[in-house]
């Protein structure tokens, strides 16, 4: 719990209208804070006294909080709320960076921000607008333009503004990844089942004196493939892999998705398995130790390398039963491309799909100079897209296609004249 100064109480207190503005808050910031919490904190609260700032504190958090990645939220949400008697003016520090609170300067804590958004939003609705001079009706012809959402699904990650971000990552994370289950060799029984069974037929005659009724059937069995991404954070990839982040976060998440497993990976100099991290319900929480984790973020780039401590520590722990591989990166390694070569080609050899998502194919004029990505183009069963929400959208739809090629072939022409 943060540990600020007491608040003197007001003449005419208003304590149970602040709890319910309070939990307002906590639902804007993701908790949920119903009408039926709101009422037990009140009682609560009239039952534990608002004499103890701690008690008052672990009061709302028994009330409020039910899984312990909501801890960070309710705390930040709490100090905000209730210690800081200029929370206005520190909310607006965070959400600007120019402006400067009553806090020292510092980088926002995982869920900060957004307890900040939340809590803004409701106290910004409060506020009277100033008075026109002269209202000015404006007839604009929308028939034929596109939505914001539309606007923003084609926008580029580099371009985007801080709240555009925003507003992307909340798109980003609504994106599923379906996946159409494998076929094991194993079978199972099942009444109508392809394939006889004749042991369990015999078995079921022992019981009827030897006597066949019926003829029992199985079916193979289904099972879910991995999903493996390896994501570049090297300098030239930092504006996309931040959203790309956000985007396995989600896959690693949602329950429903069809994947037995998601395992991420980041690389620029280095690699860091990051599996455990995006598993956390908080993206916020989740990213910050990521980025703990993973020390060489905009740096240098190392893609052979990388691939082949792959290959060494992880390709068989985490590629078997026909895992699909992701790999973000925009392909412009500065190491051997005969190594990089080698590299891609056993990965490709140990997935059952690798796909590639590469940033550089937003150019129209985009040809594969650049001997990373000559290098890595014939082992690739798939070449995307992966600089806005609609490419990402589109990865979603092309794992359903299991003949979806991409760009590869338009690009595998152009490779072929130029060595010709």
């Amino acid at each position: 719990m943060p540990t600020l100064p007491d608040l003197p109480l007001p003449d005419n207190p208003r304590l149970a209208a602040n709890i319910t503005h309070f939990a307002r808050a906590l639902r804007k910031a993701g908790l949920p804070a119903g009408p039926g919490r709101v009422i037990d904190a009140i009682r609560a609260v009239q039952a534990a006294g608002f004499t103890s700032k701690t008690d008052f504190y672990w009061t709302l958090h028994a009330c409020f909080v039910a899984r312990p990645e909501q801890r960070t939220v309710f705390a930040q949400i709490f100090r905000l709320y209730w210690r800081d008697p200029r929370f206005l003016e520190h909310m607006m520090a965070l959400l600007l960076p120019s402006i400067k609170g009553v806090q020292e300067e510092r980088a926002a804590a995982p869920a900060e921000r957004r307890a900040a958004e939340a809590l803004l939003d409701g106290a910004m609705q409060d506020v009277p607008d100033l008075p026109e001079a002269e209202p000015t009706e404006i007839r604009v012809d929308a028939s034929r333009t596109a939505s914001t959402t539309e606007k923003l699904k084609s926008l580029d990650f580099e371009q985007m503004t801080t709240a555009e971000m925003a507003q992307a990552k909340r798109l980003i994370a609504e994106i599923r990844l379906p996946v159409r289950p494998l076929l094991s060799r194993r079978t199972q029984p099942a009444p109508r089942g392809r394939h006889p069974d004749w042991r369990a037929t015999m078995r079921r005659s022992l019981r009827r004196g030897g006597e066949i009724d019926r003829l029992c059937h199985r079916q193979r069995r289904t099972r879910w493939p991995n999903l493996v991404a390896l994501c570049d954070i090297s300098g030239s990839m930092s504006a996309y892999s931040r959203a790309v982040l956000h985007f396995l976060h989600a896959a690693s998440n949602h329950k429903g998705a069809g994947w037995a497993q998601v395992h991420s990976f980041t690389f620029g100099t280095r690699l860091t398995n990051i599996t455990r991290h995006l598993r956390q319900r908080d993206v916020d929480a989740a990213l910050k130790a990521a980025g703990h984790q993973a020390q060489d973020w905009e740096g240098g780039t190392r893609i052979g390398a990388c691939l082949h401590e792959f290959n060494r520590d992880w390709s068989r722990r985490v590629l078997g039963q026909g895992a699909v591989v992701l790999l973000i990166t925009d392909g412009l390694d500065r190491d051997d491309t005969g190594l990089l070569a080698r590299e891609i080609e056993r990965l490709h050899l140990s997935a059952r799909r690798l796909i590639w998502l590469n940033p550089l194919l937003r150019w129209d004029g985009f040809a594969p100079r650049a001997g990373g990505i000559r290098a890595i183009l014939p082992h690739v069963d798939s070449l995307r897209a992966g600089h806005n929400i609609a490419s990402l959208q589109a990865l979603a739809e092309a794992l359903g296609r299991p003949d979806d090629i991409g760009e590869k072939a338009r690009l595998m022409d152009m490779l072929r004249d130029d060595d010709g």
